[in-house]
């Protein structure tokens, strides 16, 4: 299971359970089929990556309050859909809920399958989250705003509210790289800059022309505009003229200079993608890294915990923030965090009370990094000085692609978005795919492409 870096479609989907849950909720009079046992709860997740950890922190919740938490699994993402629209149609919800951050849970707030929290996240609790996550699941003001059109998915969630707490955190533009592929080819540890990555790429792939290049899924077409572009132009042009691009102005948009020269950096990669990786989604990307058959795969801070599921050693593996060019205008660029997912009680739970108890105990300090080592994948809880030695060395170098200044900071998902409402970033993929590794279209063809595509958007907003 995969944390899908483009909402859209899980927006539509959520979208219909929201409809039916207003519906039937309302119809059942917000009756619940869970935790009718005050020292029991249930708990879903559509991770399957995160099952193990949670029991394991579960065993331990249980010999500190005597409650016994229940955790189940729904995957994908999909079916986790269908039964939580099965649930709330007939009261059977469980008592908690891990959710996708900034998106579903206000979605599910809207429609009430979820509870508002806002009166119980603060002290020791929301201290102990890291700082860029600590909005996650509230309802601020710009969100409020934004849920305003009747069309809007998460319309009539309340100004202020809290739907989710944030439980895992991560970005996207991590790197993953076969660390006996990478000796084999004489590399022993991460490259300093994306003109290493190149070096090391052709040779890896220059020992084996099959196996020694980068998969990525694809098939979504926007993961290489998300998951690698955009960081790099960001690194090489600086924060203003990156979201310049994506502007009005001809001089310094994707047609411009500026946008050729990102674009060619980008087309570097062609000779080294995985033979058919624009086939693959994103799990399968993983899935043949996992399985040997590239040297590379670039995803986000979250595909560590999905190779360990699919059998990789997250100890044969060497992570990396997605390199910076030399002559970049930020050479040392982080890569910001950001909540992936957040936990929510269900507004039917029956005792809301010992679910939200059981929500803040995964975020303390130790149950947190033993359910990062347990799951390979990031907690949003601030681990502290000693990350590293609780971590190991991989978690690590994921956590240490954060660091960084504001001024140095990609942010995936901005405070501000710079791009034309109603952007879709997949069509603006699907032009970028035709470039590299399609090879149909050229650097300046593709400017132009993403130029107009762009202009529509705006066009369409006068």
């Amino acid at each position: 299971m995969r944390i899908p870096f483009t909402r859209n479609a899980r927006f539509a989907a959520v979208a219909a359970v929201t409809a039916l849950s207003l519906t039937t909720l309302s119809a059942c009079g917000g009756s619940g089929g869970s935790g009718s046992d005050s020292k029991s709860l249930e708990m879903w997740t559509f991770k399957q990556s995160h099952v193990a950890a949670l029991r394991t922190a579960a065993a331990q919740f249980k010999k500190q309050t005597g409650i016994t938490v229940k955790i189940d699994a729904y995957t994908p993402d999909d079916a986790y859909t269908t039964k939580v629209q099965s649930a709330a149609k007939t009261g059977d919800l469980p008592d908690v809920l891990e959710v996708h951050s900034d998106g579903e849970d206000r979605v599910l707030g809207a429609a009430g399958v979820v509870s508002d929290i806002k009166g119980d996240f603060k002290g020791a609790w929301a201290g102990r989250m890291q700082d860029a996550v600590q909005n996650s699941g509230l309802v601020t003001d710009a969100r409020f705003k934004a849920s305003q059109p009747t069309s809007a998915k998460d319309h009539g969630i309340k100004n202020g509210a809290r739907y989710s707490v944030p439980f895992t955190a991560g970005t996207f533009g991590i790197v993953f790289a076969n660390k006996k592929m990478l000796a084999d080819a004489g590399f022993t540890k991460p490259p300093a800059s994306w003109e290493e990555w190149l070096d090391m790429l052709k040779k890896t792939t220059a020992k084996d022309p099959k196996k020694g290049g980068i998969s990525l899924g694809l098939k979504v077409q926007a993961t290489g505009l998300t998951w690698i572009l955009q960081p790099l132009a960001f690194a090489q042009l600086g924060q203003q003229p990156y979201e310049a691009l994506f502007k009005q102005d001809k001089s310094t948009d994707f047609a411009s200079p500026n946008g050729t020269k990102v674009l060619g950096l980008y087309d570097q990669l062609t000779p080294y993608w995985m033979p058919g990786t624009q086939t693959l989604t994103i799990d399968e990307g993983d899935q043949a890294f996992a399985q040997g058959k590239s040297a590379f795969d670039v995803g986000g801070t979250f595909t560590l915990a999905f190779l360990k599921q699919n059998g990789m050693n997250p100890d044969d593996v060497i992570a990396f923030g997605l390199p910076s060019p030399k002559d970049g205008a930020v050479p040392q660029r982080a890569l910001g965090p950001q909540a992936l997912t957040g936990l929510s009680v269900a507004g039917t739970s029956k005792q809301p009370e010992n679910a939200k108890k059981w929500m803040e105990f995964l975020s303390g300090e130790k149950v947190a990094a033993q359910f990062a080592k347990d799951s390979a994948d990031l907690p949003a809880t601030e681990l502290g000085a000693d990350s590293e030695a609780l971590l190991g060395p991989t978690l690590s170098a994921l956590v240490a692609s954060f660091k960084g200044t504001p001024e140095n900071t990609y942010k995936p998902s901005p405070d501000v978005d710079f791009r034309p409402s109603g952007y879709e970033q997949d069509d603006a993929g699907a032009i970028l795919a035709d470039l590299t590794p399609l090879k149909q279209q050229s650097v300046g063809t593709t400017g132009q492409k993403l130029s107009k595509l762009i202009d529509s958007y705006w066009a369409a907003l006068r």
